[in-house]
């Protein structure tokens, strides 16, 4: 994926920490310097190759049920939120300060991801 899209998606707010974008086996991850309570480098690559793809699946399944869907997903641990958001082939996490507004980036990530032919997915 072009450096651009880091540019991008850390460009939207400052209290964005992290970005994973997973693209079938292709894993790229950057996080922004000196954030507080950063989680180490190897957990967020655990994150994003197992836990994240797996909540992302129980819950597209779950909402194809009888829920419409599923849009995204926020997650709040106790040091951030996380923005996980299907992209073709993959997905794409946003990790957001915990006094940001991880819903109000949403639009602003997805004007970006359509921009790049990552979303909508089909």
């Amino acid at each position: 994926m072009p450096e651009e899209i880091w540019e991008e998606l850390f460009a939207i707010s400052s209290d964005i920490r992290y970005v994973a974008l997973r693209i079938g086996d292709d894993l790229k991850l950057k996080q922004r310097p000196a954030i507080a309570q950063a989680s180490s480098s190897e957990s967020d690559r655990y994150e994003e190759l197992l836990v994240n793809p797996a909540l992302l699946t129980l819950a597209e399944q779950r909402g194809r049920i009888d829920c419409g869907g599923l849009e995204f997903l926020v997650i709040r641990y106790g040091a951030f939120f996380q923005l996980l958001h299907a992209v073709k082939g993959g997905h794409v996490s946003i990790a957001v300060e915990p006094t940001g507004d991880p819903l109000g980036l949403v639009g602003r990530v997805r004007g970006i991801l359509r921009a790049r032919g990552l979303w909508p997915v089909a």
